[in-house]
Parts: C-alpha cells; structure tokens; sequence
C-alpha cells in the first residue's frame, strides 16, 4: 500500500509539471500563427530602398517575437511582379499588407483588389492613385523642399544664384521642387539659374552637374532633391576644382551625407525623408491585424533638418543607406 500510494503522488506530480508546462506554451505562444501581415516591396540590396527593406523585416521580427504576428515578406523587380506578389498574398488570407508600390499607376488596381477582398492595406512612401488604402505613411515631401529654401536664405543672407538637381517626372519631384521654390520667392535676391533631372541617381546627377559647372561660371550653392543625387554633385564640383560653390544640400538621411555634414564637407544639410518610416507602416498594420482602428488615415512624418548641431542623433554608421 505505501509503494502504491507513493506511485500516485508520483502519478499527481508529473501531472502538475505537464500541465504547467502546457500552460506556459500557451502563453509564450499566445497569437503565433493566428495573425499575419504580408509585405510587398520593390526589391534592393543597397541605398535608401535596400534600407527600407531592411527596416521593414526588423521590425516585423520584432513584432513576431514580442506579440506573435507572423509576417511573409515578399521583394518585386517591376510593378507586373509585384502585382503578382500581392495577389498571392490576398491568396493566403493574410490579415493585412503593407506596400510600397513600385509604380503608383500601375499597382493601383492590386491595391484595389486587396480592398475589395476585406483586408487592410497600408501604403508606404509613394501614394496609389484610388482610395483603396486603409493609411498612408510617407514623408513630408513638400516640407522637404520649404524647409530646404529656408536654410538656403539663411545661409545666402537672401541673395545667390542656385542649382536645382531635381528627381524623375513624379509627384515627389513635383512637390520637393514646388516647396523649395515657394520658399525662395518670399526674397527677390536668390535665383535659380539651372534646373535638371539628375534621375535620383548618384550618376546621372554626376553627369548633369558636369555639364552645367561648364556652362555657369558662377554658382553659390546647389539644391539636391536627394542624398544620393548630392554626392554627385560634389563629386563633379571636386573634379571641377570649383571653389565658388559655398554648399550643397540633400534630401533623404544618408550616411556618406550625414558624415559629410560632420565633418564640415560641401554638403552642409539635409532634410529627413528616412527609410525608417517603413517601420511606422509596419506597427500600424499589426493594430490594424488586431481589429483596431487606425488614429490617422494619413501619417506624415516631419521632413528635419539635419544640420552639424544634430547630426549625431540621426547618424547611424551600420546602415546601408
């Protein structure tokens, strides 16, 4: 009998492990596989876009370990393939998705499909062309240019003649240039002698900075509408030997800019346009996975400046961008 009594507290006290054990499962594992957000990028491995994919999976990670929301993340070449990403995401009943459409035009009608199936979509960075998004995140890109108009008042005391290296045909160049010209005109002193497209491309913008140093023989700063398009310009104003360029500024957040501004180089200022923002979109989705309502429809963040006195805030030396 006494065997056979310590055979059930036995039998009694594994019980009660097994089941603490199957509690704290259940707990740890609370939500993991119920919820998922899909993801739909352009793909990229470098520059500012490689920096947003980057953003976008680490923080959906960090969001899978500490709420148990999966996330699929999926990275397209072109607009027809990610059309097709998305549809396959619509296709495995994800909960909500996040995109940053390669193409506006062009992914409008996939953005339209994932509102008709009843799923969440959060927009990134470049708007669709219907209302099919449930919130918008993006940067501040009229901002972008008064802000930048302002510095260059200040720094010009309201007088000087100025190069503008703007963006492909979109309405980011649209709203970058509109914003920085507004700004300007508030003076009668400060000119803008040349404007061209420099493509968001460090090399074009190289090549279009080259040709006009040759045809302005006298210029006093340059506006960029992007931080890779800036390094260009630098790039070809040192080949040049030019030495009446007094500054240049970007637009974006990117390392070799923020060290140039550290360090006292050409380029003195940018103005906030971050990868980082994808990060915003991907905690809205997952309330938005939960069934909660969004506070806003529309999130812009603020476009800062970065200048000497704050770059140290914002420099990050392990970022791609």
């Amino acid at each position: 009998m006494k065997r056979f009594g310590l055979f059930l507290m036995a039998l009694f006290v594994i019980g009660l492990v097994a089941c603490g054990e199957e509690s704290n499962g259940e707990s740890e594992g609370s939500g993991d596989g119920d919820l998922t957000i899909g993801i739909s990028l352009p793909s990229a491995t470098h520059g500012w876009m490689g920096a947003l994919i980057d953003n976008a999976e680490n923080q959906a990670k960090e969001i899978k370990d500490s709420e148990g929301i999966n996330y699929v993340m999926t990275n397209a070449a072109d607009p027809n393939s990610q059309a097709n990403d998305v549809d396959d995401l619509i296709s495995q009943d994800v909960d909500v998705i996040v995109m940053l459409p390669i193409e506006s035009a062009a992914l409008s009608p996939v953005g339209q499909k994932v509102k008709d199936a009843g799923i969440p979509l959060v927009i990134v960075d470049r708007e669709l062309e219907n209302d099919a998004a449930t919130v918008v995140v993006k940067g501040d890109n009229e901002g972008i240019g008064v802000n930048a108009g302002e510095y260059f008042i200040d720094k010009l005391g309201g007088e000087g003649k100025i190069v503008e290296i703007t963006g492909p045909p979109s309405s980011v160049t649209e709203q970058r240039g509109a914003g920085f010209k507004e700004a300007i005109e508030s003076t009668d002193g400060m000119e803008i002698i040349a404007s061209q497209s420099g493509d968001f491309s460090t090399e074009t913008s190289l090549e279009v900075m080259q040709n006009i140093l040759q045809a302005q023989p006298e210029i006093d700063a340059v506006f960029t509408q992007d931080d890779g398009m800036a390094l260009g310009v630098v790039q070809a104003i040192k080949e040049a030997g030019r030495e009446d360029i007094q500054f240049v500024t970007g637009a974006g957040g990117a390392k070799g800019v923020y060290e140039s501004i550290r360090d006292d180089g050409l380029i003195s200022a940018t103005f906030l346009y971050s990868p980082t923002m994808v990060r915003e979109g991907v905690k809205i989705a997952a309330d938005l996975a939960k069934g909660e309502e969004p506070e806003e429809t529309m999130v812009i963040l603020e476009a800062t400046e970065v200048i000497k006195d704050n770059v140290e805030e914002h420099y990050d030396p392990d970022s791609k961008f």
